[in-house]
């Protein structure tokens, strides 16, 4: 995708400004497709929070709105909720075991929805969005 110099934004990391649009495609001829409007702020994203293990971290957002999203950028504990007896409890993480978002997120210690952790109470799945909402949260899969 070729961008006006004008247009390349940084954010504090170095990485570019992503933009959830398909503006720049080609037709189905191959033919190359000339947008019909220009950039909308609605359509900027953000470089994802990559919750890590460590001391706890928040980071405030602001979203569209005006309203405000939390996220974790490090945790050392989860709420594992247990399904047989509808309990739930604080736990330590000791280890990110798996991750099917990424790969290089297991070796990374990165936790997202759908990873599968190592707690103090067993093997738990992520089950909410720590880069969004603020807080790990986890179904127990396996108790130890």
């Amino acid at each position: 995708m070729i961008q006006c110099p004008s247009q390349a934004r940084r954010w504090r990391d170095g990485s570019l400004t992503q933009w959830h649009w398909s503006l720049d495609k080609r037709k189905r001829s191959g033919g190359k497709r000339r947008p019909f409007r220009g950039k909308r702020a609605y359509e900027r994203g953000r470089p994802p929070s990559e919750t890590r293990l460590g001391d706890k971290r928040l980071k405030a957002k602001r979203v569209r709105g005006g309203g405000v999203k939390l996220a974790l950028l490090a945790c050392r504990e989860a709420n594992v909720m247990d399904p047989s007896s509808g309990k739930a409890q604080k736990a330590e993480i000791k280890d990110v075991l798996e991750n099917p978002a990424n790969r290089e997120y297991q070796k990374r210690e990165i936790i997202t929805k759908g990873a599968v952790i190592a707690t103090s109470v067993g093997k738990a799945k992520v089950t909410s969005r720590p880069g969004q909402d603020g807080v790990i949260n986890a179904m127990l899969i396996e108790p130890t």
